[in-house]
């Protein structure tokens, strides 16, 4: 009878592992096995191609080292890809993870994943894009995205109005989602500049006669140079222009190029990557706000570390809910009344 059961638990181990092989879908392994005994900790962000990720993940791996812990990382194949992050979710939860760290491809239908994953006792810290609704989380750490953009745009007012120029503002974001980050950066920069946005949490309804439209970047550089491209068909009098981040400032800039209208627009970003700091320094871009993802993703591992230690869970900042890591205006063109750094300190402090 031994030899029997002994023989069929070999037969359903073989038909497991066919499952697995065949299957797209990560088996549970045993955390033991899996890290070595250590706490597994997840992180899940938008893509690995964005220099601002791949510095996250540096971050997270540099903290994971330090802490004892084994670091998982999953990503989505470009913005706005919420089924990979949805599986990457299954894995870490099949895999008895602590917790994860996510930059959420779409704020809202990535909300019952992360339910599931709380439910089963992991912490989950969201890194930049905060949930909809932010409560979907333990916390939050990430850039006051708001303040990225009301700082960029504060410092273009100063810019056109010392310079008497008339704005015709184009608006080039991330995609059609309105996600948070999205939203808070657009209307932030708006408000920056003096527009009045209407709802503060919706991209598109004002009716401000200097914004000539809003196009889509998927937060990519050939985003940015066809949406840049678009609206120039709309409005070739376009001489203002916000990008979501740095790499659509790269796009948006060759459009204008190519169309020989480089030297007559200003641009405005939000990112502090080393390319896009080069490309304050050689005035490509006019001023940018900078981000630090490494500093974000490094406290969220030791958030989950000591979560997994003593259960501890982690703490929104004073007067905020979220963790605010900072943001930092860069350009080498100051103006009155808008602290800054210029390019020089920024190439210190830059990350990608």
């Amino acid at each position: 009878m031994t030899h029997v059961l002994n023989s069929r638990r070999r037969r359903l181990a073989v038909a497991a592992a066919a499952v697995c092989a065949l299957t797209s879908t990560a088996c549970s392994t045993p955390q033991s096995s899996a890290s070595g005994g250590k706490p597994i900790v997840g992180l899940i962000t938008k893509t690995d191609t964005n220099p601002f990720f791949v510095k996250m993940k540096q971050g997270a791996q540099d903290a994971a080292g330090q802490q004892g812990v084994d670091l998982q990382s999953f990503a989505g194949k470009q913005d706005g890809d919420n089924e990979a992050q949805v599986q990457a979710i299954e894995n870490l939860i099949s895999a008895g993870a602590k917790g994860f760290l996510i930059t959420p491809n779409d704020s809202k239908a990535i909300v019952p994943s992360i339910d599931k994953a709380r439910q089963a006792g992991m912490v989950v810290i969201a890194l930049d894009t905060p949930t909809d609704p932010a409560s979907a989380v333990d916390a939050t750490y990430a850039t006051d995205n708001y303040r990225a953009g009301l700082l960029i745009g504060q410092w273009a007012k100063a810019k056109f109005t010392k310079e008497g120029k008339q704005a015709r503002i184009a608006l080039l974001d991330l995609n059609a989602n309105q996600i948070s980050v999205d939203v808070q950066r657009d209307q932030g920069f708006l408000e920056g500049f003096g527009v009045d946005v209407k709802d503060k949490a919706k991209i598109g309804d004002e009716a401000d006669p200097r914004i000539a439209g809003h196009d889509v970047t998927d937060g990519a550089e050939d985003g940015g140079r066809t949406a840049m491209e678009n609206l120039l068909q709309k409005d070739p009098s376009i001489n203002l222009v916000y990008t979501i981040n740095e790499p659509a400032a790269a796009g948006a800039f060759q459009a204008l190029k190519a169309a020989g209208k480089e030297k007559d627009v200003t641009i405005v970003s939000v990112d502090g990557g080393c390319p896009g700091v080069n490309n304050v320094g050689s005035g490509v871009i006019g001023a940018t706000s900078m981000q630090f993802p490494l500093k974000m993703a490094s406290m969220g591992v030791e958030a989950i570390t000591k979560f997994a230690k003593d259960g501890t869970k982690p703490a929104a900042s004073a007067g905020k809910d979220f963790v605010d890591t900072g943001v930092q205006l860069i350009t080498d063109q100051p103006q009155d009344g808008v602290e800054a750094k210029d390019s020089t300190w920024a190439k210190q402090n830059c990350w990608g």
